[in-house]
């Protein structure tokens, strides 16, 4: 999966370079301290919290070369483990899932962002602008790294039917039983509330992230039911890698990039984003709101989004570039990528539900009737036993 290295070119990559006044350090909401004005004189150093894969040094050598910030990278194995991280105040930025960028935004953590001062925003895709896990009030709270969706994955030699749906783990006659993966993590709930959505019309799941007392107890119910036939669940994606490759299981929820791993080393698989729709993501780097280094976080939020870095980035870990221009560049490391991960294919994406953090208001006109996060996370763990 590692990328040919970039061009030295990208090592001149214009950065934003004016000076940085006090206030990136905002509050929870739009109204909090006035957003910056200007951005300017590197610090020196860059302190990341980010998935593995996110922070290399393909495209992380011509960043320090350029902005003269050195990058210290800190790994965030699962959401939990990146706000803990975050609350620290230890970190400049963070590259957040939705079921974390959402936390973070309410706790004050993170701050709102001049997109002015990110040029590279402007050619970002629209549908990943604007978003409930990437801003609050029409304000931005970061920039999008980039999307994928969380597909269903099979052994073709012993899946010898390709299924088409999420049924084949949720059955619990299912004949793969005990080898059936799932996601180990209580954002998982969204992938039961994204079935019933399709097949249980009558529990009205319109958003599986906004699920009120009789959805979110069918959502559990559902899941514990799954329990019996689950044969190991996986937070890490080298776990399933590896249980794919033993046969040790044989169909569940999966990455792309897991997939293609599994490609590279022969093992047969097929994956399929099924007629139900899925969960996904789309990650966004978000700047602290006690960053020590603003200058270096915000020329880091644009580099990172530049056609170049940008498709580094997302070949190598297995998503969709950001923008037009970055699978320009994607298909020079690797043809078809912006093909196969469907970056300008919005049609595709709209059946692609981001994660984003549950919270009691849910939205639309129930009001605050629906389930918190942290109702999420119990329930998860007596899904689990």
């Amino acid at each position: 999966m590692r990328t040919q290295r970039l061009a030295v070119a990208l090592a001149s990559i214009a950065l934003v370079a004016v000076g940085c006044s006090g206030g990136t350090g905002g509050s929870a909401a739009p109204s909090g301290p006035a957003l910056p004005t200007e951005v300017g004189t590197s610090e020196g150093a860059l302190n990341l919290v980010a998935w593995a894969g996110y922070v290399e040094a393909d495209w992380v050598g011509p960043f320090e070369t350029a902005s003269g910030c050195k990058v210290n990278a800190t790994l965030g194995n699962t959401s939990d483990e990146m706000v803990t991280l975050m609350k620290t105040g230890n970190y400049d930025g963070v590259s957040a899932s939705g079921d974390a960028s959402n936390r973070l935004i309410a706790a004050g953590d993170v701050a709102a962002v001049n997109t002015a001062l990110i040029p590279n925003f402007a050619n970002v895709f629209e549908g990943l602008k604007n978003k409930p896990h990437n801003s609050v009030g029409g304000v931005s709270y970061g920039v999008p790294h980039g999307r994928g969706a969380n597909l269903l994955m099979w052994r073709t030699d012993v899946v010898t039917t390709p299924p088409d749906s999420w049924s084949v783990v949720f059955d619990p006659a299912s004949p793969y039983s005990g080898k059936v993966t799932a996601y180990d993590a209580p954002i998982y709930i969204a992938d039961a509330a994204v079935y019933l959505m399709a097949t249980k019309p009558d529990l009205k799941i319109t958003n599986p992230y906004e699920l009120d007392d009789a959805q979110f107890t069918a959502a559990v119910d559902l899941l514990k039911q799954q329990r019996g036939i689950i044969g190991k669940y996986w937070s890490l994606y080298t776990d399933e890698q590896a249980a794919f490759a033993a046969g040790d299981t044989v169909v569940g929820t999966t990455w792309q990039v897991i997939k293609n791993l599994l490609d590279a080393d022969n093992i047969p698989v097929e994956v399929t984003l099924p007629k139900e729709g899925a969960t996904g993501w789309s990650d966004t780097w978000m700047i602290s709101a006690k960053a020590k280094n603003p200058n270096c976080m915000y020329k880091w939020m644009d580099y990172i989004i530049s056609p170049a870095a940008n498709a580094a980035a997302t070949v190598y870990f297995g998503e969709a570039p950001v923008s037009e221009q970055g699978c320009v560049e994607a298909e020079k490391l690797s043809a078809g990528h912006c093909d196969l991960f469907h970056a300008q294919d919005e049609d595709y994406f709209s059946k692609v539900h981001y994660w984003a953090t549950p919270a009691k208001e849910c939205g639309d006109a129930r009001g605050a009737v629906c389930k918190d996060f942290s109702e999420w996370v119990q329930a998860w763990t007596e899904i689990k036993g």
